[in-house]
Formats: C-alpha cells, structure tokens, sequence
C-alpha cells in the first residue's frame, strides 16, 4: 500500500503528482462556489453600519478595528473569489492559494461555527507544501516524489476527520440511539415553512420527511440504525480508500454519505462536504 511504503521510506515513495493536480482543481472549484455563495442571502450586505455583525464586531475587537474589517469585507470577498476561480483554473497557483486561504481565514473573525474553515485552511495548507500543483485545467500524469509528503498529510487529516467525527457520535448516547436525527428532522417538518431563507438553507426530500419525521417508536429505530450506519462508514472508509480493490465501494459510500449529510444544511455543508470528498482523490497513489 502506496501511504505506508511513502511512510516507511521517509516519503521518497514516487506517486502520481496528478491526484494533487486534480485535487488543487476541486478545491479551487469548492471554494469559488463557497465565496460566490457567501455574497448571497445578505452576505454582501454583513457589515452595514446597523448590521448585527458590525456590532457584534465591536463588541468582540473594538470600534476602531470593527471599521477596518468592515472596510476591508467587500474587497476581500470579491479577491478571493477571483483568487479561487485562478486556483481552479491553475493560473499562478501558489500565489493564488495563498489568497484564498487569507479569504478563506477572514471567515474566522465572524462566523459562529467555524469548523468547515479550519479544515478548508488545513487542506490548504497541505496544498501549499505540495511541490507541483500543475497549471492549467489537464493534470499531468506521472511519477514523483513531489508532492508525496503533501499526499501523505492530506490522507492523514481527512481520516483524523472522519475518526474524530465517528469517536463523537460514539461517545453520544443521543446520536446513536437515533434520538437526534430523528428530532431533528421532526422539528424542521414541522416549523420548515415558516423559516427564512429556506431555498439553499435546507433541503431534506419530502419522502425523509414524510415516512420519519414524526418521532414515532418506529421512526426512531430507523434513524438508530441509520447513525449506527454512519459511525460505520466513518471508521471503515479511510482504510477502504486506501486499497485499491475497495476503493471504488468507498468512493461511492463516501459521496452518498456526504449527499445525506448536506441535505441536512446545504448553505453550510457544501465547503466540507465537497473538500472532503475532493481529498478521495489523494488516497491513490
């Protein structure tokens, strides 16, 4: 297996540096549709003079620096947008991901939960040590060592997430006996016509809906088994992306598992889930 032969060789194992290629393509296509999205639904607007953000702003680093960051806001989103779109396009890519990444961070300055923004940031990072990322929109196939440590910190952070993810849901007694799941999509059927912004917001079908949204014995024992699904797939797929024969299996578990996740809060979970599933292509070699 190409990941312990890179480990044990102190990374002199050749890959292909086309998987980084491919890679930096899907992360610059993740984070353009992210950045082109945030202007959306009163993104463009975050930082009005009597906007909640302003004063949570100078609540948080005072007035003086609450201006700077509402002044620099606009500007920064439409360059890293740019920058993004550059990345994707292999145009400079370097110096492009390195303003997508200074995009990506200004994130952290104001939103709540900013976990997606961390792992895009690590996945960057990894990105940057990587010494060919190609140019252009046609990877160059090959054999390397170029980009082999880079590879090697990419399958490595992908499984801490997944492991990590799956170590949390075991360690809740409310995810794995199916209770959250199943309030959860009980709530949102009941109060999911009277929400803002609900295009893009949430987009959980009408049969999910339908057949167990009503926190029903039956319902819950099916969401039960759908989290003990989940903690599976999480623990299972990074070792399945990692050997060929398998690997088809858990590329196609792993989107299908991210497509149900997402359906859940599409706005918020598309930069995860589409970075997470663009690392796929760093686990062979």
């Amino acid at each position: 297996m190409w990941f312990f032969d890179a480990l044990t060789s102190g990374f002199q194992t050749p890959t292909d540096p086309a998987r980084l290629h491919w890679l930096r393509i899907i992360f610059g296509a993740v984070l353009t549709t992210s950045f082109a999205l945030a202007c959306g639904q009163g993104g463009w607007d975050r930082f009005t003079p009597t906007s909640l953000s302003t004063r949570l702003a100078i609540e948080r680093f005072g007035p003086a620096r609450a201006r700077l960051l509402a002044a620099a806001y606009r500007p920064a989103l439409l360059l890293r947008t740019a920058a993004a779109l550059a990345l994707t396009l292999g145009i400079a890519p370097p110096p492009a991901l390195v303003l997508v990444l200074a995009g990506a961070a200004m994130e952290l300055l104001y939103l709540r939960s900013p976990n997606a923004v961390r792992y895009t940031l690590l996945t960057g990072a990894c990105l940057l040590l990587a010494g060919d990322l190609g140019t252009g929109l046609h990877p160059q196939h090959g054999a390397s060592t170029a980009n082999t440590w880079a590879q090697c910190l990419i399958v490595l952070i992908t499984t801490d997430i997944y492991w990590n993810s799956a170590w949390q849901k075991i360690r809740s007694p409310q995810f794995r006996s199916g209770l959250y799941l199943a309030q959860w999509v009980h709530t949102y059927t009941q109060v999911r016509e009277h929400l803002p912004h609900r295009r893009g917001q949430y987009a959980v079908p009408a049969i999910v809906r339908r057949h167990l949204g009503h926190l029903t014995d039956r319902d819950i024992r099916i969401w039960r088994l759908i989290a003990a699904t989940v903690i599976a797939a999480e623990l299972a797929l990074p070792m399945a992306l990692l050997i060929p024969q398998t690997m088809p299996y858990a590329v196609a578990a792993g989107i299908a598992m991210h497509a149900a996740f997402s359906c859940l809060k599409p706005r918020q979970l598309i930069t995860f889930s589409g970075l997470t599933t663009g690392t796929y292509v760093a686990f062979a070699a």
